[in-house]
């Protein structure tokens, strides 16, 4: 056979590379050799504690942190004046993920959600997913982890829980909005 040729041109010579990990090792290994790390259900509070440790090792083997090295959370965001209505919107994704992704004894977000401090609630959630009570899933999924890891409400609250993510070292934000207008009201924040 003939070796394949590109046919499109890459916009630029480097293409950083990001690693979307959530586990210790992994996470200190975005540190190590990513040009960024893209974390799902990031919480701006409890990143330092849970995953300095894996930060401090990645970039003390890496030789210290690069000047544009990319911390670029997936953040869901929901805008309503109704606080719990966005809330709820995003509980049941999360039991999904906390309660149904991979087996009981081996599911990442339900680890992480743990490491979070939100051990009980993490196997309540997995419990009810597991024996397919999905709505009892998403019920058990707590206020305060919707509130940390998403942004949600009105803007004048979004607004507000944008200063926790600027203070955690968050370079970008990956949104993920299916309203235009909350895309539009955070470019406006942030702008």
């Amino acid at each position: 056979g003939k070796p394949l040729k590109l046919m499109a041109r890459p916009l630029r010579a480097d293409i950083p590379i990001y690693l979307a990990v959530m586990g210790p090792k992994a996470v200190a290994q975005a540190f190590e050799i990513a040009d960024g790390w893209l974390p799902i259900f990031f919480s701006p509070e409890r990143a330092p504690g849970v995953h300095g440790p894996a930060l401090e090792e990645g970039f003390a083997l890496r030789g210290g942190r690069p000047a544009d090295w990319d911390l670029a959370p997936l953040v869901p965001v929901v805008m309503a004046d109704d606080v719990q209505a966005c809330r709820d919107f995003l509980k049941p994704m999360l039991a999904l993920y906390v309660g149904g992704m991979g087996a009981r004894g081996q599911n990442f977000y339900n680890r992480l959600a743990q490491r979070y401090g939100f051990e009980g609630e993490a196997v309540v959630i997995q419990d009810h997913y597991l024996a397919g009570r999905k709505d009892d899933a998403a019920a058990a999924v707590p206020d305060a982890l919707v509130d940390e890891i998403a942004l949600v409400g009105d803007s004048s609250r979004i607004a507000d829980r944008l200063a926790a993510w600027q203070e955690s070292g968050v370079t970008t934000l990956v949104l993920q909005a299916r309203q235009p207008e909350a895309l539009q009201a955070l470019a406006e924040l942030t702008g």
